[in-house]
């Protein structure tokens, strides 16, 4: 993908997201049950970053673990609500492009449902190498992205691979837009594979710990989570 449109989508993805806050924040109140799994890596006393933090709904899987947390996402609106429903915590409006923190800051990282929205391999990349740069060694990095492999995903990709062979989307294969919410926001999503989540924490130079597919109870969401380590 052309870096420059890569820059448009990134900045479109941002402007989407403080238009519709109220109502993703509405519809994202708790954590999902399927994450709990995720609180067998997190201990007293661990200094954890939120990337992605929206509407500071993580803090609800850390319930009763003292840590010291601190939130980012480079919405606005986003964080204006997560500071509202937790006045106790720190959030801040940052990109994950450019984290602004010291080296070897983080014990561990959570990534919650941000890597598919990020547009070209160049930035899912320099993502990774940041939270790289800011993890401790022998720090954790915590990531998901949708599960969404049924036939309405292999429709949208087929039908976006069709509009770049007659050249009418400058989108990679497996990207799509998706339109969201009562404001029918189109969203850029990629699509990934546990093979190629795990291809880019190895490019960085993450060790993996675990790669696996967290279900709630019907079925009907799922979402790929992968958990590395950074090493010492």
């Amino acid at each position: 993908m052309d870096k420059k449109y890569a820059e448009y989508l990134l900045k479109e993805t941002r402007a989407g997201y403080n238009l519709i806050a109220e109502e993703f924040s509405r519809t994202r109140w708790n954590i999902w049950a399927e994450f709990s799994v995720f609180r067998d890596y997190i201990k007293n006393g661990d200094k954890v970053l939120d990337i992605g933090c929206g509407n500071g709904r993580l803090l609800g899987l850390l319930k009763g673990i003292e840590v010291e947390y601190i939130g980012i996402d480079n919405s606005e609106k986003l964080i204006e609500t997560a500071r509202e429903k937790h006045p106790q915590e720190k959030f801040l409006v940052a990109s994950a492009l450019k984290l602004p923190f010291p080296e070897n800051s983080f014990g561990k990282i959570f990534l919650i449902a941000v890597l598919h929205n990020i547009p070209s391999e160049e930035f899912r990349l320099k993502i990774l190498e940041e939270i790289k740069r800011v993890l401790k060694p022998g720090g954790v990095l915590i990531l998901t992205v949708w599960d969404v492999w049924r036939k309405e995903a292999i429709i949208l990709i087929l039908k976006y691979l069709l509009l770049k062979l007659i050249g009418k989307s400058k989108l990679d294969f497996k990207d799509v837009f998706k339109s969201w919410g009562k404001e029918k926001i189109n969203r850029y999503y990629h699509f990934f594979t546990k093979k190629e989540l795990k291809n880019l924490a190895k490019k960085t130079g993450f060790k993996i710990k675990r790669v696996g597919v967290a279900k709630n109870e019907t079925g009907k969401r799922s979402n790929i989570y992968l958990i590395a380590e950074k090493p010492l």
